[in-house]
């Protein structure tokens, strides 16, 4: 089992950046790629971005050139740092890992809002 805490989502003005954090605990040598998803209303979730073990990143291209995903793997943490923000980026974001064994396990969610 690996458990998820996320945090850093808020309020921001268009324009403005963010980072979100994700705290992973339990089995964490069995983790192979963290990454993060989000949720707007009334829309499916969709791809932001992952991270693999060996840092090699993948992005949606929604977010390409704005966001970038890292990762400690000391401290079993994912970071999202998402800059020039648009109100279309407001969404419940995700955190989540997927593990060698092909389980995957997600955050409650933390809530980013762009608004003026």
């Amino acid at each position: 089992q690996v458990q998820l805490v996320e945090s850093g989502g808020g309020l921001v003005q268009p324009g403005g950046s963010l980072r979100l954090s994700c705290a992973a605990s339990g089995s964490i040598a069995s983790i192979d790629v963290m990454g993060w998803n989000r949720q707007a209303p009334g829309k499916e979730r969709e791809f932001v971005a992952l991270i693999v073990t060996g840092a090699s990143t993948k992005y949606g291209d929604s977010v390409k050139g704005r966001f970038t995903i890292s990762r400690d793997n000391a401290n079993n943490t994912v970071y999202l740092q998402m800059n020039s923000l648009k109100p279309e980026d407001t969404a419940v974001y995700y955190c989540y890992v997927l593990t060698y064994g092909s389980k995957i396990y997600w955050g409650q969610g933390t809530q980013v809002t762009v608004s003026s």
